[in-house]
């Protein structure tokens, strides 16, 4: 389906205990996140739990969103909602927010730094992957210079037109080397990039036009070693419940898919 009303929409996903404790990725709520949904299955989803001083950001960010739509009651910023935490973690964290009411577009911008960034592997989880040209040759680049480069997206769609327009803009990839793989265990929806076993994030935003330029997005930036190298062995597991797209796969697609793909990449603009 085509959504006309999707623009300026909160993509986010923010929740926060006392203050406390933390949660931001790709989870919302409903039947399917949960695996209840006959046509998805098994839904198979990233979520970072948080705790420490990044949680304040986290609360400063829903309070200001609350702020934003309310026309009754306002938050006010009470020394309640941001106590002082017992102790420090070890864990350096960046909460990043954008959307269509900033210029400043930080989670995109945050993936191109990464992937630019990368001098030995990339490994990248999103259910709907149809960035822009300058996003797309960041990644080109960075497996022409011998980066192990892994994109990972959905075997089955749930937007049937975002679904061709991810596939085809994934395979785009294939000639510069990138490793492809479509996951069959369920559906993947979970937002997770990897740089070198040492930088990762987690969070909202899909790596597509949508998600950087026209709805509100927040992801976790983390530099540890030890969050990365998590990540990156759940990628390697979902590998082994996925299936690889080669350029000779790719080229054996039928007559009926590739005019798909290319309906889907004309309307790309409104996907």
């Amino acid at each position: 389906m085509i959504n006309f009303r999707a623009n300026n929409r909160n993509h986010r996903k923010i929740v926060v205990i006392d203050g406390e404790v933390g949660y931001i990725g790709g989870f919302n709520i409903g039947d399917e996140y949960l695996g209840l949904s006959k046509k998805f299955g098994y839904w198979r989803d990233t979520h970072a739990r948080i705790k420490g001083n990044a949680v304040d950001a986290l609360q400063l960010r829903f309070i200001m969103d609350w702020n934003s739509q309310s026309k009754r009651e306002h938050l006010k910023l009470k020394p309640a909602y941001f106590p002082v935490k017992d102790e420090e973690g070890d864990v350096s964290i960046q909460i990043a927010s954008s959307g269509p009411d900033d210029t400043w577009h930080e989670i995109e911008f945050g993936y191109t730094k990464m992937i630019n960034s990368a001098r030995n592997s990339i490994y990248m989880q999103s259910p709907y992957f149809i960035p822009d040209n300058s996003y797309i040759n960041a990644i080109k680049m960075a497996a022409n210079s011998g980066v192990d480069v892994h994109l990972m997206i959905p075997d089955m769609p749930d937007h049937p037109f975002v679904y061709w327009a991810t596939y085809y803009h994934a395979a785009e990839l294939l000639d510069a080397g990138v490793k492809i793989y479509t996951y069959n265990n369920g559906f993947i929806h979970s937002k997770v990039m990897v740089i070198d076993d040492e930088v990762a994030s987690v969070g909202s935003a899909n790596m597509d036009f949508r998600s950087f330029e026209l709805n509100f997005e927040v992801n976790a930036f983390m530099y540890n070693k030890d969050i990365a190298v998590e990540l990156r062995k759940a990628f390697e597991h979902d590998v082994t419940l996925s299936t690889q797209l080669t350029k000779s796969r790719y080229a054996e697609r039928s007559n009926w898919i590739k005019l798909k793909e290319g309906f889907s990449k004309l309307i790309t603009p409104i996907l």
